[in-house]
């Protein structure tokens, strides 16, 4: 009994193992490949999967989400013999877990691969100028390739990005030397372009308000000459609306002569032929007797006006001899013909 009982608990647990290896359970967005009898039979879905215990083999999970790959810096050489290290970073996914599994031993260790060897390529027909501001180029140029490589593996490369491009520590030192120098320049050149504008409009400034001065000093020359024609005209208009008799014309040429003789360079003074005459008529004026008006009539004052009026008189000739004795002393000074 006791034998039965052994050998039935070696059944029972017979059962169990095989029932549990004949149930495979494969998360979402896992697969599965199986072998039967060392042939390949079915890729094992996301879900509960029966299979042949001890007759079906089932290999590891293939994970078939997309999946980021950063590989190490390769050293690549540039067109102009310049050693550079590049960083690059690959995003693909397996399409495929039967291609995956059985078109290549190791796909990730490919797909590095094949990545080095085209980022060579590329950057090998590329200067060193080039390959820092070309990255979008590069990045396209080999997903490109990769793509078309891998799909055979069941793979698909999504993206492909240079994460960093390193030159050597001298073509850096070059490279901050030659920034630093368009810097500068650029700064000298914003220095001058300032300067030069700040010399135009001032300029400009310096134009306008001279303009403006002349234009006022024009304005102003204007209007005084309009005054002066405005006020010899309003004086001649004067004179002939009055009719002045020559005896008041003789008087004012009178009273001018002294104030030509106090010129500054009077040094020679050429009295004209008409003085005498205006000094005669002046003196025949203030000679005559004028008729008494009737309010002068019986004013007291009568006498003192009749007076001043032979002072006056006398005053004229004694201007008018004294330039007579003047015209006999110095000949030059006589009257003009």
């Amino acid at each position: 009994m006791e034998g039965w009982a052994v050998a039935g608990v070696i059944v029972a647990i017979f059962a169990v193992f095989t029932v549990v290896r004949a149930v495979r359970i494969v998360p979402q967005a896992r697969a599965r490949n199986v072998e039967r009898l060392g042939r390949y039979h079915r890729t094992l879905r996301p879900g509960l999967n029966i299979v042949i215990p001890y007759i079906d083999r089932v290999y590891p999970v293939i994970d078939l989400r997309e999946q980021v790959v950063s590989f190490k810096p390769q050293p690549v050489i540039t067109e102009d013999n310049l050693v550079v290290e590049i960083d690059t970073v690959l995003y693909f996914q397996v399409t495929d877990p039967r291609a995956a599994a059985y078109e290549i031993a190791n796909f990730l260790q490919a797909v590095e691969q094949l990545t080095v060897t085209t980022l060579r390529n590329v950057v090998g027909s590329m200067d060193l100028e080039r390959t820092l501001t070309s990255r979008d180029t590069i990045n396209s140029q080999l997903r490109g390739v990769l793509d078309e490589a891998t799909g055979k593996w069941g793979l698909r490369v999504n993206r492909v990005e240079i994460k960093a491009i390193d030159p050597p520590q001298s073509i850096k030192d070059a490279m901050e030397k030659q920034m630093r120098a368009e810097r500068d320049k650029r700064a000298a050149i914003l220095g001058a372009e300032g300067q030069r504008q700040s010399q135009i409009l001032t300029a400009e400034g310096d134009k306008q308000s001279a303009v403006l001065r002349a234009e006022g000093a024009r304005t102003a020359e204007i209007l005084r000459a309009e005054g002066q024609s405005r006020a010899i005209d309003e004086v001649f208009q004067a004179v002939h609306r009055n009719d002045p008799d020559p005896k008041l014309l003789a008087y004012q040429y009178l009273q001018a002569l002294p104030q030509l003789a106090q010129g500054p360079g009077s040094t020679l003074w050429v009295i004209p032929g008409e003085v005498t005459s205006a000094l005669q008529a002046v003196s025949r004026a203030f000679s005559e007797v004028l008729p008494a008006s009737p309010v002068t009539h019986s004013t007291p004052t009568e006498d003192r006006a009749n007076q001043a009026a032979a002072d006056a008189a006398q005053a004229a000739e004694a201007a008018a001899q004294a330039l007579a004795d003047a015209a006999e002393a110095d000949p030059t000074s006589g009257p003009l013909p």
